[in-house]
């Protein structure tokens, strides 16, 4: 059998992160942590699937804990009426792959943040209409200040809010001035 790093090992490893499924002659075990997490960014977030649970930055982390894949998953927030969904996906998308028992661990401590959000998450968001959130969730209010949403259609800085909730919790809805197009603001948590 090929050993980690032979390319003949490489090649069957890039077969398993296109097809999302392991060929039977691969041990599982000699994955690296790199190739799990591709596997894991092909997994959408049912809510807005224009990106993964990796690019929202909810998969936390993940390791081998003797021959069990292990997998620390934080979600958006407490309440989030998605959160056994995405732990069911990523389930079934390690399972389809090979594994046979991945554990998925709810971490809610450190509180997930829109920090987490990788940056061709926020450019995905963008791309399928959301406008990201802007700047960082540790950051300061000015008072006073009315914070600028970019409207993510036709990239006016001329918005304005029409509600704090949007079609999730977590969203915030916006109307553009210019092109007059209501959107999603994907509040900083």
């Amino acid at each position: 059998m090929p050993q980690p790093g032979d390319s003949e090992s490489r090649s069957t490893v890039d077969t398993l992160i296109a097809s999302d499924r392991v060929p039977a002659n691969v041990r599982l075990d000699l994955l690296t942590e790199d190739d799990i997490w591709a596997l894991l960014k092909n997994v959408k977030d049912p809510e807005v699937p224009a990106v993964s649970v990796v690019e929202l930055g909810i998969v936390r982390s993940v390791n081998w804990n003797g021959k069990t894949l292990s997998v620390d998953v934080t979600p958006t927030y407490s309440g989030c009426p998605a959160t056994e969904l995405i732990e069911e996906l990523i389930t079934e998308a390690l399972r389809a792959a090979g594994f046979r028992d991945p554990k998925i661990n709810r971490v809610l401590t450190p509180a997930w943040t829109t920090d987490w959000i990788t940056a061709e998450g926020k450019d995905k968001l963008r791309m399928f209409g959301i406008a990201p959130p802007q700047g960082s969730s540790s950051k300061m209010s000015l008072l006073g200040e009315p914070e600028i949403i970019v409207c993510p259609l036709c990239s006016s800085e001329h918005t304005e809010r029409v509600s704090e909730f949007g079609s999730t919790a977590c969203k915030a809805l916006y109307r553009c001035k210019e092109c007059l197009e209501p959107f999603d603001y994907f509040k900083c948590i």
